[in-house]
């Protein structure tokens, strides 16, 4: 068996997932903010230390040496170089580098300016100042990479609070995980008990709803698997006591005409005895073998397109002798013009000489029998009806389970097998029809077949 993951560790990989986008994404944002964010206050921060600067040299004026060289030490310490640009326009103070900076940025025209500009692959803020009426001014130039190591500390920062925010998703997934695992093991435990055989134990229903449902299935499961064997051990018991009846007379029987105990015409009605008993036991098996192919989907059935008007009036012919014989009056009511159905007939026949022999059993003397053709809308409805004592208003609908009638009026009026009514359902239902039960008429029970009408 394969073996597979447990509930709790996917849901820690999906929140770790989750989280781990979530963190990269935010990362990723953080960091281009956190740049952008230092090299806008570099350049305030530049900015606010020119103006100071321009306001002392307007009352110094440029020409003062002291006081710029002052300046220019003060700010140096911060990585900035300070550019002169004089009256006869002469750059001096700062390298190279920051003085062609400055001039790129436009030192020589002297006016209030704040630039970002790229000399030799690296980008240097500049911020220009005039000074004076003469034609005097300067220029900070700061490079940008004087904020790395502000920012560096800042992403650094920010990757150890997403760090442990991921951290504590991995633990609230492992947490939710167990939670919600914890009511699905109790249901796997109960269902591999109920796999051993045990039908008492129920899943307490807890948890989110999705969870519950699991937990009520299960439950409605077991009760199910208990009413289903609790009639399954009646049915066994029916059909044992089915097989008895027949299989007493037969043994009987038999040993009295082994022994020669009867003889003459008694060996002769015994032997019709055995033969009859016989008959009825191979009736019972056969049928006992025929549901258990229905149900496995092994049965084969032979479709054809057929009237069943005919087939109504020929069962009619067959069952009126039988039931003239038990003083019943059959009464057959089938409309003149064929009723087309596409079903198997001898299946068909067979589930109607079924409802047939059920009705004739239990209908007394004097009471009639019917059986009807009708249509209704694009539905043939064919019925057989009984004037016998019916069945009581909570049985009609499981009349076609298999021995419950036979369990309840097993003691009170003559019963069959408990396989018929259960075989005959079956049988509609894989041609594509219906079979119902309810109260008939003539006073006793109605059973209905039926089939879409073949157009």
């Amino acid at each position: 068996m394969k073996r597979r993951g447990s509930l709790a560790v996917r849901i820690t990989l999906v929140c770790l997932a989750v989280a781990g986008v979530a963190v990269i994404v935010a990362g990723l944002v953080a960091s281009r903010l956190v740049r952008t964010t230092a090299t806008d206050v570099l350049r305030q921060s530049l900015a606010s230390q020119a103006d100071v600067l321009a306001s002392q040299l307007d009352e110094t004026g440029i020409g003062a040496r002291l006081g710029l060289t002052k300046v220019a030490n003060v700010v140096r310490g911060q990585g900035i170089s300070v550019i002169v640009e004089r009256a006869g326009g002469k750059q001096t103070g700062g390298d190279a580098v920051s003085t062609r900076a400055a001039v790129k940025a436009g030192l020589v025209r002297l006016s209030p300016l704040a630039s970002t500009v790229e000399v030799n692959g690296q980008q240097f803020l500049v911020q220009i100042r005039p000074v004076g009426t003469d034609g005097a001014g300067f220029a900070l130039v700061q490079p940008v990479q004087t904020g790395n190591g502000t920012q560096r500390l800042l992403v650094r920062n920010i990757l150890y609070a997403l760090g442990i925010g991921l951290l504590v998703a991995a633990l609230a997934g492992f947490v939710l995980g167990r939670l919600l695992a914890r009511p699905l093991r109790r249901a796997a435990s109960v269902a591999s008990s109920m796999r051993a055989g045990r039908r008492d134990l129920r899943v307490p229903v807890e948890g989110p709803a999705e969870v519950a449902e699991v937990a009520i299935s299960v439950n409605e499961l077991a009760d199910a698997l208990n009413q289903s064997e609790a009639r399954q051990r009646e049915f066994l018991l029916s059909v044992s006591h089915e097989l008895r009846t027949p299989l007493t007379a037969v043994n009987g029987f038999a040993e009295a005409v082994a022994d020669g105990v009867v003889t003459g015409d008694a060996a002769r009605q015994a032997g019709q005895t055995i033969q009859r008993e016989s008959l009825r036991l191979e009736r019972l098996v056969s049928d006992l073998l025929e549901l258990a192919r229905l149900g496995a989907d092994e049965f084969r059935l032979d479709f054809a397109e057929l009237d069943l008007n005919a087939l109504v009036r020929d069962c009619a012919e067959v069952w009126a002798l039988r039931c003239t014989r038990e003083g019943v009056t059959l009464r057959s009511e089938v409309p003149a013009l064929p009723v087309r159905v596409v079903a198997d007939p001898r299946r068909l026949r067979q589930v109607l000489d079924g409802l047939a022999e059920n009705a004739l059993r239990i209908t007394p003397a004097g009471a009639p029998m019917v059986l009807s053709l009708a249509t209704a809308g694009e539905t043939a409805v064919v019925s057989v009806r009984d004037g016998g004592p019916g069945l009581a208003p909570e049985d009609y609908p499981v009349a076609f389970e298999r021995g419950v009638l036979n369990a309840k009026y097993r003691g009170s009026r003559p019963v069959g097998s408990g396989i018929g009514l259960a075989l005959a359902h079956a049988l509609v239902t894989r041609m594509g029809g219906t079979l119902d039960a309810g109260p008939a008429p003539e006073g006793g029970a109605a059973f209905h077949v039926r089939l879409p009408l073949h157009p």
